[in-house]
């Protein structure tokens, strides 16, 4: 069975954006990967639609209604659907490309995309969702947010990227960030490429790309080199 999508959105119009283009489209044209969009307000069960309400205890902005956001979980979302729940959040945990890896071997994901102040507590309790962020800043919405997770996890496909080699030095697949890239011509505005790069000793090259994969890393993320570094 192929990955298959479902978003939870007050914007489905949204969708698929940059998810319809290039081979992440031409994946979807073919069926490697699937994407449904659902309305949230469709599960509202008064006439003007309502899916938010102030939040208990006072404080600024909307909050959306547990009851609305159930249905319309439930309804894309059975008890026996195998697939993950995932709201996107400000306050979740940080998507990794592990975390991608994960997800791509799976058999999709439910994605919600919250709106105005938050998502009731209780629904994302009852229901299960995993609270997942992009990053430490806030959006107006989960939709550019599911977008992005999607991305991540919908090009690591077999077949919707094409060579899978392709994906194996890139950053965060060995724990570094990727080494600089060059093509022609030779000499760009007075900086030419590394003689190592053309000297065809394949040896040579991937040492000096592992190097200056472990040289970013140690500048720009710290964080993600082991104790010893070390090759």
């Amino acid at each position: 069975m192929s990955f298959s999508a479902d978003i939870v959105t007050l914007f489905p119009e949204l969708f698929p954006g940059p998810l319809g283009a290039s081979v992440l489209g031409r994946g979807l044209e073919a069926g490697l990967w699937r994407l449904r969009t659902t309305q949230l307000r469709d599960f509202a069960p008064d006439r003007h639609r309502t899916v938010d309400d102030t939040p208990s205890g006072g404080g600024a902005g909307m909050v959306l209604k547990p009851d609305v956001l159930a249905r319309a979980i439930d309804a894309v979302s059975p008890r026996n659907d195998p697939r993950p729940r995932l709201l996107m959040s400000p306050r979740g945990r940080r998507l990794t490309q592990a975390r991608a890896h994960e997800l791509a071997e799976g058999p999709g994901a439910v994605i919600v995309c919250g709106r105005f102040e938050g998502v009731d507590q209780r629904v994302i309790e009852a229901r299960g969702l995993e609270e997942i962020s992009i990053g430490d800043y806030v959006l107006a919405g989960g939709e550019v947010a599911a977008m992005v997770l999607l991305e991540a996890v919908v090009r690591l496909i077999p077949g919707v990227l094409g060579a899978p080699e392709s994906r194996r030095e890139e950053s965060f697949e060995a724990g570094l960030l990727e080494y600089p890239h060059y093509t022609r011509p030779q000499s760009f505005e007075g900086r030419a490429i590394p003689d190592v790069l053309i000297s065809g000793d394949h040896g040579r090259i991937a040492r000096w790309r592992h190097e200056q994969s472990l040289a970013l890393t140690r500048e720009r993320r710290p964080d993600l080199l082991p104790d010893d570094p070390s090759p």
